[in-house]
């Protein structure tokens, strides 16, 4: 059976299992597209003066008059690196609009809060929610409903999802997205890893180890690993809601300047054909998703992110989809963390385009899908370049370093990057791009925690010098949010590195830069539900192996009869915390996108 064979039998099962839920969501974003259409001419005079009343005399007098108007989300803040310099593009985005007669209003912000700032802290608490405030947001911005299309302005962890859910609750709206690009490329990732090792193994003092760090993340731009930021943007230009080639443009490039530009373009030129954002992502667009995940390596976080964005549109798309995708596509990038390279290396390499073209030839992707270019992908494998002061995309891209990106038929890996593992824990995924051997089993005794602070002590107390497994419980969405653990990648890479069989199981997140120490993640159900994560004690036998796919705890059923699931409890309060009380007690479970909706 063909690849292509296979992954139209994926798409038939989303098709069917989502045939209500599709169909319901088209009738929603068609009733809102026949009453949009007369809502600014049926509005009150006082309420259209309200929405143009900061624009010039002139485009009051169009927007009365009917010209197109684009409405902005937008989540600059100088606080990230990644939004930065979304600052002026508002006002690109205007003159843009201005010269093809078009409006342009920044419609509302979505708040963007750093996962790398907050990592190891409480305020790491609230993230994995900020997704559907973000989404909420997003909403209450377009909610005026003047508007004949839209731009999302974001790059990083929650707030692309965030803004993808909330802009498909507008689908009969054309909406495409901006991106900054990355920043330049500072000390390398391996070096930055190191250095990391060595504080955590009391090498280095916290003075020079801040001083790697700035050195990393230097200036404006989005970090230069592979992490959730830009495996989020690299998925939004395969799905062809971005431009071909502008994940990774440097922020201030002309063509940077020229991408804002031409979206414009592209979005009023949508508005025109009435296209709908919610009807051109059908069923092949998230299977491309899912296989652009898969085969660049891309961050964990995205198959939580994929299930929730995919069902504001309607489809119902599984953990088990993205596994057995995944067992049926190369990894064909060799990016930190699972390779040396970074983003740069990545786009001066043949960057996406280059990617996109080696799996259209494997026949991995539906070429027949909608973008904001027109029908089909083809034109996203071509280069972006400037041609008498216009982009255009009339050459393809040739991969120019084979240790960075491959052909489809000469991967790095034959198939994996996320795995879905079974047992008597439940479910859970595990990161197997970055790992040495993803054919390893591990068995070891369990050593127990509820708090990745105790984890740390532990280590710094040498308790973890031994073969162990470390279960770390009580961390999913319901418990406290769904924190990462990224803070525990440095202490554990320095275990490994003494000889130590060490692998983690929990009911948590790690980073999307995590992912060279074995970890089972996402396990539901967690333990706040009674999972069997939380039966767990001290010294209980636990075995991973991940080429079977299995975790399991190698305790007797009887045994585990006599047991009590522990009793998980976390302050909830401060840093903000306390207001997120309706979101722990309503979340859906990680296999539902831990969404509050």
């Amino acid at each position: 059976m063909s690849i292509k064979t296979k992954l139209l039998d994926i798409k038939k099962r989303i098709d069917e299992r989502s045939k209500d839920s599709r169909s319901d969501y088209l009738k929603k974003i068609n009733f809102s597209s026949d009453h949009s259409k007369s809502a600014r001419n049926n509005m009150g005079c006082s309420n259209i003066a309200h929405a143009f009343a900061s624009c010039d005399k002139a485009q009051q007098g169009e927007a009365a008059n009917g010209a197109k108007v684009i409405g902005v989300i937008s989540a600059y803040n100088d606080m990230l690196s990644a939004h930065a310099p979304l600052k002026d593009y508002p006002d690109v985005i205007k003159e843009s609009s201005l010269k093809r007669n078009a409006i342009a209003r920044v419609a509302g912000g979505v708040p963007a809060m750093c996962d790398g700032i907050t990592q190891g802290e409480p305020g790491m608490e609230l993230s994995l929610f900020s997704r559907d405030v973000i989404a909420l947001s997003t909403a209450v911005g377009f909610s005026h409903n003047v508007f004949d299309a839209g731009i999302c302005l974001g790059v990083c962890d929650k707030i692309v999802p965030g803004l993808m859910i909330g802009a498909l609750t507008f689908g009969h709206l054309p909406i495409g997205f901006i991106p900054a690009g990355p920043m330049p490329t500072g000390i390398s990732n391996s070096q930055k890893s190191d250095t990391r090792k060595k504080f955590a193994n009391g090498e280095i003092d916290r003075s020079a180890l801040i001083s790697s760090e700035q050195a990393a993340y230097h200036t404006s731009g989005t970090c230069t690993f592979y992490g959730t930021a830009n495996t989020n943007q690299l998925i939004m230009e395969v799905m062809g809601l971005q431009l071909p080639s502008s994940s990774f443009v440097p922020p201030n490039s002309i063509e940077r300047q020229m991408i804002i530009d031409k979206t414009v373009e592209s979005i009023l030129n949508m508005s025109e054909q009435n296209i709908k954002m919610g009807e051109m992502l059908d069923s092949k667009s998230w299977i491309n998703a899912m296989v652009a995940l898969i085969a660049s390596g891309g961050s964990t976080n995205l198959a939580i992110h994929l299930i929730a964005m995919a069902e504001a549109g309607g489809y119902q798309i599984t953990i088990e989809d993205i596994d057995e995708i995944a067992s049926l596509t190369p990894i064909i990038t060799n990016i930190y963390p699972n390779g040396t390279a970074d983003v740069n290396d990545f786009h001066n390499a043949g960057g996406v385009s280059a990617f996109i073209g080696s799996l259209l030839d494997g026949d991995f992707l539906f070429n027949d899908v909608q973008t904001l270019l027109g029908n089909g992908l083809d034109i996203y494998r071509n280069k972006l370049e400037i041609e008498n002061n216009n982009l255009v995309w009339n050459n393809q891209s040739a991969i120019l370093d084979q240790s960075i990106i491959r052909d489809s038929n000469n991967p790095f890996k034959q198939s994996g990057g996320l795995k879905l593992l079974n047992g008597n824990l439940g479910k859970g995924i595990i990161k197997t791009s970055a790992l040495n051997n993803s054919e390893t089993i591990i068995k070891a005794p369990a050593t127990v925690f509820e708090d990745q602070e105790d984890v740390l002590n532990a280590f710094g107390n040498n308790q973890l010098n031994k073969d162990t497994i470390i279960i770390i419980r009580g961390q999913g969405p319901s418990a406290n949010g769904m924190p990462e653990l990224h803070k525990l990648t440095s202490p554990l890479n320095v275990l490994q590195s003494k000889g130590f069989d060490i692998a983690i199981i929990t009911d948590g997140r790690m980073s999307g830069a995590s992912g060279s120490v074995p970890a089972v993640i996402h396990v539901t159900p967690e333990a706040i539900h009674r999972g069997p994560i939380g039966l767990i004690e001290d010294n209980d036998l636990v075995e991973l192996d991940i080429n079977k796919g299995t975790f399991k705890l190698l305790v007797d059923d009887e045994i585990l009869k006599t047991r009590t699931h522990s009793n998980i409890e976390h302050n909830h309060n401060g840093v903000g915390r306390e207001l997120f009380k309706s979101f722990r007690e309503s979340v859906n479970t990680v296999e539902k996108g831990a969404s509050i909706f």
